[in-house]
């Protein structure tokens, strides 16, 4: 059951998009509700249809939502199937929610996009002025990975393989973890990063040739799984 909060007069959004920054942005909405003793609500709004979600974009929901249910969220939002533009749906529900600050994380937007789009944040402020907003900067190395580092991710599986874990692309027998593979930019190798899901939380190890660089970074129930 959840607490009942000491102060209704301020709530807090958190607007998150695909990528390892969403939980960043959540747990610092979590500290700033906390310290305000208010609501906090999470908010992820998607053109495509819940049920034509890839299994990054899945990933990354379902963490999210046990993310929220650990910190006592007031509730998870998902506006799915949604062609309106983010900044009309991110003001719709928090005029609904009676929204007092919004957290959104930094957009990686070129001035030539700015110039011809307008800048995100400009079009926020001018759909929401009743609100404050805080803007999150995005860490570099995810930056990085946004501005390819990595080719897009692709389905793949870690199988046993002696005493380590290797990639696979096709399922089998000896399968442990079901999740995406980045390959990186320019190598001949499958090296990269590969990212699944295990007990509701997002984990990410490191592929050399094919290998993964640190099995002890690999979860222990999913060795016991594969043998």
């Amino acid at each position: 059951m959840k607490r009942v909060k000491g102060r209704m007069d301020e709530s807090i959004l958190v607007c998150v998009y695909y990528g390892p920054n969403g939980e960043r942005l959540i747990r610092r909405g979590h500290k700033m509700a906390s310290m305000l003793d208010c609501p906090l609500y999470i908010l992820t709004v998607d053109p495509l249809p819940y049920d034509a979600f890839n299994a990054e974009k899945s990933g990354y929901i379902e963490h999210w939502k046990a993310l929220a249910e650990e910190l006592e969220v007031e509730e998870f939002i998902i506006r799915d199937n949604e062609k309106r533009p983010s900044p009309k749906v991110i003001q719709e529900v928090a005029h609904g929610l009676n929204i007092t600050q919004i957290i959104i994380g930094q957009t990686a937007q070129s001035r030539w996009e700015e110039i011809t789009k307008g800048s995100f944040m400009n079009v926020l402020l001018k759909e929401i002025p009743f609100v404050d907003f805080h803007v999150v900067s995005v860490a570099r190395y995810i930056k990085d990975e946004e501005d390819g580092i990595f080719e897009k991710g692709v389905r793949a599986y870690l199988v046993t393989d002696g005493e380590s874990y290797k990639v696979s692309f096709t399922c089998a027998k000896n399968m442990c973890q079901e999740g995406i593979f980045f390959k990186e930019i320019g190598t001949d190798f499958d090296n990269g990063i590969f990212k699944f899901m295990h007990n509701n939380k997002m984990h990410q190890v490191h592929i050399q040739e094919n290998l993964v660089t640190d099995p002890t970074q690999v979860p222990d129930s999913c060795s016991l799984k594969a043998r």
